[in-house]
C-alpha cells in the first residue's frame, strides 16, 4: 500500500549547513519511526517557506545511505500571511503495510505547531 508521510522542520538561519542538517535529521527520523528503506519510497516532496534560499534542501538526501536512486524535487510554499517562517516540508510517498491511521508523522523544531493533532501520544 502506498502512503503519505508528512514531516516538518524549522532552522533558525536560512544557511545552508543548518538547513542541510534539520533536513537530514527530519528524513532520517521520518525513516526510523515508520521503518521505511529507501527501495520502499516512491518520491519526496521538500517545501521551503521563501526566507529559505541558501540551498536546495534535498540536497541533504544525498548524505543518506541508499537515496541515490529516490527522485526527489524542491518547491516553495505558499506564502500565507502569518505562516510558519524558516519551515522546511516534507512529503514523503512510500510503500508500506502500515494502515494509515499508524504511520508517523514528524515535526521537530518550531513545526512542531502545525499539526499537533498528528504528533504521536507517549
Amino acid at each position: 500500500m502506498m502512503r503519505g508521510i508528512r514531516g516538518a522542520t524549522t532552522v533558525e538561519k536560512n544557511e545552508a549547513a543548518e538547513i542541510e542538517r534539520e533536513t537530514e535529521r527530519l528524513l532520517r527520523k521520518m525513516v526510523a519511526d515508520n521503518d521505511i528503506k529507501p527501495e520502499q519510497i516512491a518520491q519526496v516532496l521538500v517545501t521551503v517557506t521563501n526566507d529559505i534560499d541558501a540551498c536546495f534542501p534535498a540536497k541533504a538526501l544525498r548524505h543518506l545511505n541508499g537515496f541515490d536512486f529516490v527522485p526527489v524535487m524542491c518547491a516553495q510554499e505558499i506564502p500565507v500571511k502569518g505562516s510558519l517562517s524558516r519551515c522546511i516540508r516534507i512529503m514523503m510517498t512510500a510503500h508500506t503495510e502500515q494502515d494509515q491511521r499508524d504511520v508517523r508523522h514528524t515535526f521537530l523544531n518550531e513545526a512542531i505547531t502545525l499539526r499537533p493533532d498528528l504528533l504521536q501520544k507517549g
